[in-house]
């Protein structure tokens, strides 16, 4: 009889130390809330996300113990930004050009899309050129209510906190 409790009490450990290495280091499921990314993912949606798709990061803090790959335009990536978790698609990486027209309005083009920005947007990023290294634009599905990089600027790849699979 205690060798069976002990196999459970042991069955019981092992468990919750894979669960805790999955929900920390793999595999998490995040809940959205608001209407940023809309078509794409809505308010309530649950998303899963995988954590370690560009590496392996080191729990609660902004430190990467291996990085193997960068976000590429297109993923929708969460990340950090004001101490909150926030979703988002990465529209350019690292060395993307920007280009940028006041023709009608402020405009920023981008890997072929034409994303509308505000004076302030459109001052805070007008001299970038360039995507700089190790960061992204990252700007939300639904751009016209998105508070997004063109808001807060470039994130940090190591603020990145994985890529979302699915809903």
């Amino acid at each position: 009889m205690r060798v069976m409790k002990t196999t459970a009490a042991l069955c019981i450990v092992t468990g919750l130390c894979i669960g805790f290495i999955l929900k920390f280091f793999v595999l998490d499921i995040l809940h959205i809330t608001g209407s940023s990314m809309e078509p794409s993912l809505n308010d309530g949606d649950a998303v899963a996300v995988l954590k370690c798709r560009y590496g392996l990061d080191i729990p609660f803090s902004d430190k990467t113990l291996f990085q193997w790959s960068e976000p590429k335009a297109g993923d929708v990536v969460i990340f950090m930004h004001d101490n909150k978790t926030v979703i988002k698609r990465c529209v350019a990486a690292k060395g993307a050009p920007l280009d940028y027209s006041t023709d009608n309005g402020y405009t920023l083009f981008v890997m072929g899309h034409e994303y509308l920005l505000s004076k302030e947007q459109y001052d805070n990023l007008k001299d970038t050129k360039r995507v700089p290294d190790g960061t992204i634009l990252a700007i939300g599905d639904n751009s016209r209510i998105s508070i997004d990089s063109r808001t807060y600027g470039f994130i940090p790849v190591y603020n990145i906190l994985g890529k979302a699979l699915c809903r």
